[in-house]
């Protein structure tokens, strides 16, 4: 399925096209992503336990459960979700990344159906899922409300979606794109655009204009003495995540 819409901003699917190759470098120009993966799955692996009744200690604990990766790049989340058990559609509107997402598939002996396509071309082919993954996209779109709102039509009543962007502040600023971009040139200067940022407060309103009811959020902070990443009750400064659920039909 091969498909573009409203809810993609090509210069911004220019951007990781250009860097594509690098997915699976942990010292790359992907390399925040690859610090970022283990707290980002602690926080996904949890939420989907606790709303689905799985036990993470038992083998494939997400078994029968249909889960979307929006935007899923070089396979960072999806691959561990199919380790996990669920049946993994990965999703870019960024073209060059499937190749690559498919090929570090294939050599990992994982069965991940990825496709270049939109969350609204999903939806409005009546694809549906229990979870959908929804990882440091919404500050790339140019309509979030609109976004969010196809990611709503892509779960099934009683699915969850997870979601994490970066907070507008003068902290978030300094850390993403002076320290991440300009100094420690973990990515491309211009990767984000600080404007296109999203309060917590914010992202709780569009989801729940878009028809989702938002019930947890967690920071996810860098700790610059460890070199690691851990999640928050209380600082959502710059990184944070959120779950939301499907109410009724």
């Amino acid at each position: 399925m091969t498909d573009t819409g409203q809810t993609v901003d090509p210069a911004e699917i220019a951007k990781f096209e250009a860097m594509a190759a690098e997915w699976w470098d942990p010292n790359g120009k992907f390399k925040p992503l690859h610090m970022l993966n283990p707290c980002r799955l602690d926080y996904i692996t949890r939420q989907i336990a606790a709303e689905f009744d799985r036990d993470l200690r038992a083998p494939a604990p997400f078994a029968g459960l249909r889960l979307l990766d929006i935007g899923c790049g070089g396979g960072l989340l999806a691959e561990p979700m199919a380790r996990l058990g669920a049946d993994v559609v990965g999703a870019d509107a960024a073209e060059r990344n499937l190749p690559v997402a498919r090929l570090h598939a294939e050599q990992s002996g994982l069965a991940i159906d990825y496709r270049h396509t939109t969350a609204e071309s999903l939806a409005a082919a009546g694809e549906r899922f229990d979870v959908v993954l929804n990882m440091e996209v919404v500050e790339h779109v140019p309509d979030p409300l609109a976004f969010l709102t196809a990611c709503r039509e892509l779960l099934k009543p009683g699915g969850l979606m997870v979601c994490s962007t970066l907070n507008r502040n003068a902290k978030s600023f300094m850390m993403a794109i002076v320290g991440a971009e300009w100094v420690m040139r973990w990515l491309p200067r211009g990767t984000h655009d600080w404007a296109k940022f999203i309060t917590p407060d914010e992202l709780a309103g569009l989801l729940r204009r878009a028809g989702l009811d938002p019930v947890d959020r967690k920071g996810m902070v860098f700790n610059p003495v460890t070199w690691g990443w851990s999640l928050s009750d209380r600082d959502l400064s710059v990184n944070y995540v959120t779950a939301s659920i499907r109410r009724g039909g």
